[in-house]
């Protein structure tokens, strides 16, 4: 078959200049979430916290905030414990949550039916609430909470739980647990998810007096949402759940030790210096990470004032607009030859809200190699883990952006501070000519970049994407041109295939009359296809976008590039009738209710893609793609910018 070659058009860096519209509905919250919409309660007090709860003095601090919510309750009338946590939640400002029952979670429940205020979203399965979680929290820049019961309910938590952790998500957790005598004793269900989870939370409690509800949930989303967010999880046993108690609200909190760490404001002469490494440089790089999601206007300024090129990672995307001539787009294993390319020549790296993982840097020692570092991040344990800086920053990237365009600003008018990077950046655009992301054609065959290219014009780059993992998060992280933050839903760090679709459901459901699209591969939509069911029962307007090859095409990848195409049980068809589509996702959609359909040839999908985004309610979209495409480029693992692949597919044999 004859091959193609169709390029993307990729605009050229210009000093200076940006354009930055969007009319998509996106929370404006930043860290540390600070302007969650809430009432600030008298000052509260702190001690030193435990995963267990237990009663103690106190040293005042100003920190919580008070609910707007009515009690359904007089003030001295006793209650369960799980109608206190429900309250709690309300006083949080909670009004939604992903809950799925089971034994030692009933009593929660029927707290919850009881709520005036909390909606909950039924998921089919934990794995699918706490991805649920994650959507609304990654979406809106609220914490999401989830809700299962103990054991296998609280088990299926734990990827969730990891992947919330890795890429710094707000989300609480509360599970069931077995009553508080049975704790031990391998009762039925019984799991110990507080040991299970300790190192992939950023903190958790096992509740042992009913007492402590209105505390431990007031630190929990304080601990969730402040410094670096993360997830936090609460194991209520069931007795406590049950037993009737007066709530003690305003209680003081119990986190000296984390209070006293968190980042203050940064050092005005850290800052200064800074800048003096910038009049200074000739071919400086911005590198921005997750950090810089909440500081996206601080960092369109910065950059209007330096002209210096942006270069994001995957948990980046949408921090500065993708196709702004300034930016790079994304660098690192699948990132753009010249976003690569001006790290590797930069002789400054500006490394933002970022934490050198192997997927950006490769091989550590020839990453910037010829640079000077300067890294701002607002956790510390980030600062020279992987990469030692020549300049650090402990401290909220946006309260440092905010100082260091001060800076700027003052010493362009009083000094006359000149920054001109002209040559580098036609340097840059040189390589964006000579490198331009692009794909193959074949016949009629649908290539998978150009499926994400067309959702990207028809949607006119608006519409909040969430992905599965594989080629096709890949693709599009490369090929849908982010306007803001928060309309890229990945799993980054963890890597979770199934994490697409219940991702999905959260933006939905956090963002009302936003077009949300799922951007999934066959392998990762199949891991929780039960969410179809979610969806269309609460009806949400979900549009799934399926790259289907029948095939687990990240890892076919691999296996042609350094396996000599052998295949390892990643085809995902009926090898016995391997000319039919299987499984036949259309029955998937057909099941629970939801529009579908399947596309085949490339001159038919604007019209099939036209019809998913203008049908009302939810629509399934089955584009069969082929799998011999691969993400390029590609820098293997462990590898250098040397070492980057731009053609070819690595095979031996088809």
């Amino acid at each position: 078959m004859a091959a193609a070659t169709a390029n993307t058009t990729v605009p050229k860096l210009s000093p200076l200049t940006s354009s930055f519209k969007s009319s998509i509905p996106i929370s404006k919250s930043v860290l540390p979430f600070s302007n969650i919409p809430r009432k600030l309660t008298p000052s509260r007090s702190l001690i030193i916290s435990s995963s267990l709860s237990q009663s103690n003095s106190a040293v005042t601090q100003n920190t919580s905030p008070e609910s707007d919510s009515v009690s359904r309750y007089a003030p001295e009338e006793p209650r369960k414990g799980a109608d206190i946590l429900v309250e709690a939640l309300e006083r949080e400002g909670v009004k939604d949550v992903f809950a799925y029952p089971g034994g030692a979670s009933m009593e929660i429940h029927q707290a919850l039916t009881r709520s005036k205020v909390i909606r909950n979203v039924l998921p089919r399965h934990e794995q699918g609430g706490v991805f649920a979680a994650e959507g609304y929290a990654r979406s809106s820049g609220l914490p999401g909470v989830c809700i299962a019961t103990s054991g296998p309910g609280a088990t299926n938590l734990v990827s969730g739980l990891a992947d919330a952790m890795l890429d710094s998500i707000p989300v609480v957790a509360i599970t069931g647990q077995v009553p508080r005598r049975m704790i031990g004793t391998d009762a039925f269900q019984e799991t110990p998810i507080v040991e299970v989870t300790r190192s992939i939370t950023k903190h958790n409690y096992l509740v042992l007096d009913v007492d402590d509800i209105p505390r431990i949930v007031t630190e929990a989303f304080y601990l969730a949402t402040s410094g670096r967010p993360g997830p936090v999880l609460i194991d209520i046993p069931k007795d406590i759940q049950q037993q009737l108690a007066v709530p003690k609200w305003n209680q003081p909190l119990r986190l000296p030790g984390y209070m006293s760490r968190l980042p203050k404001e940064p050092n005005v002469a850290h800052l200064e210096q800074i800048v003096r490494l910038i009049s200074e440089s000739k071919r400086p790089v911005l590198y921005v990470g997750g950090g810089c999601l909440n500081s996206s206007e601080e960092l369109k300024r910065f950059v209007e004032l330096t002209g210096i090129p942006v270069a994001s990672t995957l948990m980046g995307l949408g921090s500065f607009p993708s196709s702004d001539p300034l930016s790079l787009q994304m660098l690192g294993m699948h990132g753009t030859v010249y976003a690569n390319y001006a790290v590797d020549k930069s002789d400054l790296l500006l490394a933002f809200g970022v934490r050198f993982d192997d997927r950006v840097t490769g091989k550590l020692e020839a990453f910037a190699s010829r640079a000077k570092i300067v890294h701002i991040d607002i956790d510390s344990a980030e600062i020279g883990k992987n990469k030692q800086p020549h300049v650090s920053v402990c401290s909220d990237v946006k309260l440092a952006l905010k100082g260091i365009n001060k800076i700027l600003e003052s010493k362009g008018v009083k000094l006359k501070l000149k920054l001109d990077y002209s040559a580098w950046r036609e340097e840059l655009n040189e390589q964006k000519v000579k490198y331009p992301l692009n794909y193959k054609t074949f016949e009629e065959a649908i290539p998978p970049q150009y499926a994400i290219q067309l959702l990207d014009e028809l949607t006119d780059g608006n519409a909040i994407i969430s992905t599965g993992v594989g080629q096709h998060q890949m693709w599009a992280a490369q090929f849908y041109k982010y306007k803001k933050p928060r309309q890229w839903l990945t799993s980054g760090g963890l890597g979770a295939m199934g994490f697409g679709l219940p991702a999905a459901i959260g933006a939905a459901v956090a963002n009302p009359g936003a077009v949300v699209v799922d951007i999934d591969g066959d392998g990762s939509f199949i891991m929780n296809v039960q969410e179809l069911a979610t969806i269309s029962v609460e009806n949400l307007p979900i549009k799934i976008l399926l790259l289907n090859n029948q095939h687990l095409g990240m890892v076919v990848q691999w296996e042609d590039r350094f396996y000599k195409a052998n295949r390892a049980h990643t085809y995902l068809g009926n090898p016995s009738s391997e000319s039919e589509i299987f499984p036949n996702m259309l029955k998937f959609a057909e099941a629970c209710g939801i529009p579908a359909a399947r596309v085949t040839k490339k001159e038919d999908l604007r019209a099939a893609m036209q019809k998913m985004l203008e049908t009302p309610g939810p629509y399934l979209l089955d584009v069969i793609v082929p799998h011999q495409e691969h993400v390029l480029p590609m820098i293997p693992s462990g590898g250098a910018f040397k070492d980057v692949i731009t053609e070819g597919d690595g095979r031996t044999k088809y």
